[in-house]
């Protein structure tokens, strides 16, 4: 049974490899601290936090998110640490978010077993001016460990913290965290948000209509914040299957306010003829619901059950595609976890044994010695032959489910060599999202995720034309090549956004300098998708940030002061993207200003940025670029390791989406295209 703890409050501690979860609802960061008897911190190499997450028998996450597993091992820790610490601090990378407790819903913390059995959960209540806290803390008395519940704000945040708990190095520490979190953040692949508000969501199997009692609509005033697509604890219904082990949440259903509510609507009277009283909402708009998912053929006794595309929740089969593929994610992320936790216990115990085998010198005589160093490496290659039988059985089903799922995905889901886009049609309606790339995982074998990122753009693109951290062969050393690839990997990324929004409905501007680019922009040019020819020189640049700069303003006044309709007439109120090459060659002060006001300012406007740049070429401007290179989501015209997933922060094997060599498809899209804008032109 789980004890349900209040501040100072504590509980025995049933075993020793555990886990800490966390639960937040924004962003935060969590770090651990290791303390001695009286609770102090003797130095950095006692902290564990995002920019260095691993410490004996302690693992945190490497970024902030809203929530958090940290690994515990007590059997691990050191004999001179008698206290764990588990510390939160909101996330304050940037200057967004919030910036005290107060402002947002209480964190729960919760002490669980490995298999996921909770030991003991506190919710920290009363928080207010605090942006740091001491959550709880392990601590070791009379040799068994304990939990404690804490809850001990500070308003100085980490820095007074660490200060607090005695750490010379508190404040230099804490900038260290905030900066390996900023980081985090700009190499984080985006989570999964909700549908927009306009868009309904039905559970994907029939459920009560909306005139049987619903929840209030997500995102209105005075409703539950909105859940994860994963959120296992989302509002009720019937709960179908979506992949290995995951259990996909049902979403509320569209609609007014339940029966019994207080919009002071009166129900209306029953009918004269005694009939059923009609309690539907009278100003609750009535929606067909979407036909039911797919479901899955029974399963052979003893066998899983046969993936099916489609089956996670979702007003359409897009939107149910969509849920499916970060739900392969997530368990992807979270299985890999299991595995390496298990290895690194499995190496942790070896070590242990043989170090206390080898302590006593008795077992150096004779073959005692080495007969615990072969009993130890017998138990840790057991121990790592279950895990991996477990990764393996878990890897199987993914594999199953992404034959299924690759061929059913949609044009703007799929890779250039499916076959659906040889069938390519304009599309009538924005998708919710578009696909940038592939994922993988080094255990995971040919198991490919599809990166995809909604719609509209949160962030800018950057595509690295610089030499690739993760990518170590040196195959794309020269500096002319790595550009022409990133270049070639951009026009990819632009003709798919191009593809997938309706005519008219997306303008692409390109800004080449030195005109390096022309044979790559050659797809974008012939076909006639562009809005203008390729900017050159100076002058061409100054011309095409100055417009898009303007409508920036424009349209942010417009909105600012509700009046949207009031915008020049011909304005192009389309979703605008910027390609420029080769930066910063041919930027003076004035334009790397302006683009940066685009990369902060824009995409909440529809305005965004694909920026084809080597970061080292752009090093004269000093930090000053900083917070422009962390506004975008860098990708790379090769594979390369560099980006992190949001909910363990694995890095993870970034594959670009490319056109295959000597295939047609890109032309004879981007043909469809042009043709479909003049069309709309007319």
């Amino acid at each position: 049974m789980t004890a349900e703890l209040v501040r100072g409050q504590n509980h025995p501690l049933p075993e020793a490899r555990l886990e800490v979860r966390v639960s937040a609802g924004t962003p935060v960061v969590a770090a651990a601290t290791l303390g001695d008897e009286n609770g102090t911190v003797h130095g950095v190499e006692w902290v564990a936090h995002p920019g260095s997450p691993t410490l004996p028998g302690l693992e945190v996450s490497r970024q902030a998110a809203a929530d958090h597993r940290l690994a515990v091992d007590l059997d691990a820790v050191p004999d001179a640490v008698h206290r764990v610490s588990v510390l939160l601090a909101l996330a304050a990378a940037g200057g967004a978010g919030p910036s005290r407790f107060g402002a947002v819903a209480a964190p729960f913390v919760a002490v669980t077993g490995l298999d996921g059995t909770e030991v003991a959960s506190y919710t920290l209540t009363g928080l207010e001016a605090e942006s740091a806290v001491v959550a709880l803390e392990l601590y070791r008395r009379q040799g068994a460990w304990k939990v404690r519940a804490v809850g001990q704000g500070y308003a100085g945040g980490l820095a007074e913290l660490l200060a607090d708990q005695g750490l010379p190095q508190a404040r230099q520490l804490a900038g260290q965290v905030q900066e390996a979190v900023a980081g985090g953040l700009a190499r984080s692949v985006p989570a999964p948000r909700p549908a927009d508000g306009d868009r309904a969501r039905q559970p994907a199997a029939p459920a009560p209509g909306p005139d049987h009692g619903a929840a209030a609509p997500q995102g209105t005033p005075g409703s539950a914040p909105a859940a994860s697509p994963y959120d296992p604890q989302a509002a009720g219904g019937p709960q179908t299957p979506a992949g290995p082990g995951r259990s996909t949440p049902q979403p509320p259903y569209p609609g007014g306010a339940a029966v019994g509510d207080s919009s002071g609507v009166t129900p209306p009277p029953a009918p004269a003829g005694g009939g059923p009283i009609d309690y539907s909402h009278p100003r609750r708009r009535h929606a067909a619901p979407p036909a039911p998912a797919p479901t899955a053929p029974p399963a052979v006794p003893g066998q899983p059950a046969r993936p099916v595309a489609g089956d996670a929740t979702g007003w359409s089969m897009d939107e149910r595609l969509y849920n499916q593929v970060w739900g392969m994610f997530e368990d992807l992320a979270r299985t890999a976890a299991a595995y390496r936790s298990a290895v690194d216990f499995a190496e942790s115990r070896r070590d242990k044994e043989i170090d206390q085998a080898l302590a006593d010198p008795r077992s150096r005589i004779g073959g005692q010695g080495d007969a615990a160093r072969e009993a130890a490496r017998a138990r840790y290659g057991r121990l790592v032959a279950q895990a991996r039988e477990a990764l393996d059985r878990d890897l199987a089903q993914l594999a199953a489910e992404a034959e299924v799922v690759e061929p059913a995905l949609p044009t703007a889901y799929a890779r250039w060599d499916n076959p659906v886009w040889h069938a390519y049609r304009v599309p009538m309606e924005i998708p919710m999202a578009v696909r940038l790339g592939d994922l993988r995982l080094p255990e995971a074998g040919r198991i490919r995720i599809p990166m995809l990122v909604r719609l509209p753009l949160e962030r800018g693109l950057w595509i690295d034309s610089g030499r690739s951290g993760g990518s170590l062969d040196g195959s794309f050393a020269d500096s002319h090549e790595r550009g022409r690839l990133a270049l070639e990997s951009a026009v990819a990324h632009a003709a798919r956004l191009l593809a997938v929004y309706p005519a008219g409905e997306f303008t692409v501007h390109v800004v080449d300098p030195a005109g390096a680019g022309a044979q790559a922009l050659a797809p974008l040019v012939q076909s006639g998708v562009l809005a203008a020819p390729p900017a050159q020189g100076a002058a061409g640049t100054a011309d095409v940030l100055a417009r898009l700069t303007q409508r920036v303003d424009l349209v942010q006044m417009a909105l600012r002061g509700g009046a949207a309709d009031a915008l020049p007439p011909g304005l192009d109120t389309s979703q605008q993207l910027l390609i420029v090459n080769d930066f910063p060659h041919g930027f003076d002060d004035r334009a790397v200003n302006q683009l940066r006001y685009l990369a902060d300012e824009g995409p909440a406007v529809g305005v965004h940025l694909m920026l084809v740049a080597d970061r080292e070429e752009s090093a004269g401007y000093g930090p000053l670029l900083d917070p422009l290179w962390r506004s975008l989501l860098r990708l790379t015209p090769v594979a390369d390791d560099h980006l992190a997933d949001p909910w363990v922060g694995h890095a993870w094997t970034y594959e670009p989406s490319l056109v295959p060599p000597g295939s047609q498809v890109l032309g004879q899209v981007l043909t469809a295209v042009a043709a479909a804008r003049r069309s709309w032109n007319r």
